[in-house]
């Protein structure tokens, strides 16, 4: 094995949702590709690879699926196909080790279901599932979807059964039920219980009830709290960690101050760009060509020149 094998190794041993278990196939396959190919044959999915070694709740798509199927086409000798080139070309680089580092964090709470990180009170919470618990009539809903499907095949390997995940902005796909499917007929009875209880699903007899949580998502950061939940902004939810958390992924201040200081920075520098070229034609050199570019910018000929540069090299691209 080698030390960059165990490396990657390591990095999804330090993942939460069992990452080494399901990924570990297919990093040893790269790397096995990598020793006998050459680095060039794996240079196309160099991104990839990094996405893999990457928390799972940063991907915005299914990272393995596209990593295996790319591993299939290079192991035969074979090019990349035309979408596979356009998908990797517009697939940005996985965020930086520091971000990772906090994301990876937040996901070991999340799997065990625990956000007392992020949620101050927990309650409520306590209150609304001793509710449930000793609920009569929930048991007595659960024991007639228990009579009509065997439900042991829909659990996990927790003994959970959940309820139809929701989306952002209530965007369900798919959202469809065909009743002529029994799997679909049970699902359609199980979500609407969860809905009546508040619950996001049953583990073998026992009400999971929501939980007011804050999750990361590939695309920025979601606050949920359940509809039972009687909300308190100022006590129920740290702001502070939770402003951490996002602020890992948006380390730049932004506001309308900020906004406009830039499009006036991309003004001046529009206006550089075209003094640079008139004093590349009239071969200004030096100071004189320091004074004209400031008396151009509307700026004092004492203006410190790394301040024209840094305004050049901001919009270079």
């Amino acid at each position: 094995m080698t030390s960059r094998l165990r490396h990657d190794l390591r990095t999804l041993d330090g993942l939460a949702f069992h990452r080494r278990e399901w990924a570990e196939p297919e990093i040893r396959r790269y790397h096995s590709l990598r020793l006998e190919r050459g680095e060039a044959v794996v240079q196309p999915i160099e991104g990839l690879y990094h996405w893999m070694l990457a928390p799972i709740t940063l991907w915005p798509i299914n990272i393995q699926h596209i990593f295996v199927q790319c591993l299939v086409q290079l192991s035969g000798g074979k090019r990349l196909d035309r979408e596979m080139d356009l998908l990797l070309a517009i697939l940005p680089a996985p965020p930086d080790g520091t971000v990772c580092s906090v994301v990876a964090e937040h996901e070991h709470y999340v799997q065990r279901g625990h956000y007392e990180e992020l949620i101050t009170t927990a309650a409520k919470f306590e209150a609304e599932e001793k509710k449930a618990a000793r609920n009569a009539e929930l048991a007595r809903e659960w024991s007639r979807i228990k009579d009509t499907w065997e439900v042991d095949r829909y659990r996990d390997r927790k003994g959970v059964i959940r309820r139809t995940l929701g989306a952002e902005r209530n965007l369900r796909q798919p959202f469809s039920v065909n009743w002529k499917k029994r799997a679909e007929r049970f699902q359609a009875v199980f979500d609407a219980f969860c809905f009546r209880w508040n619950l996001y699903g049953m583990q073998h007899d026992r009400p999971l009830v929501f939980k007011l949580s804050v999750n990361l998502t590939p695309h920025g950061t979601m606050v949920f709290i359940p509809a039972y939940w009687s909300f308190d902004a100022k006590r129920d939810v740290r702001w502070d960690a939770v402003m951490k958390l996002h602020r890992a992924r948006a380390p730049k201040k932004q506001g309308a101050a900020l906004a406009e200081g830039l499009e006036h920075r991309r003004a001046m520098a529009e206006k550089l760009k075209a003094l640079d070229s008139d004093a590349k034609r009239l071969r200004l050199r030096g100071e004189k060509r320091h004074a004209f570019l400031c008396q151009g910018l509307g700026l004092v000929e004492g203006t410190d020149p790394k301040r024209i540069t840094r305004l050049r090299n901001e919009f270079a691209n």
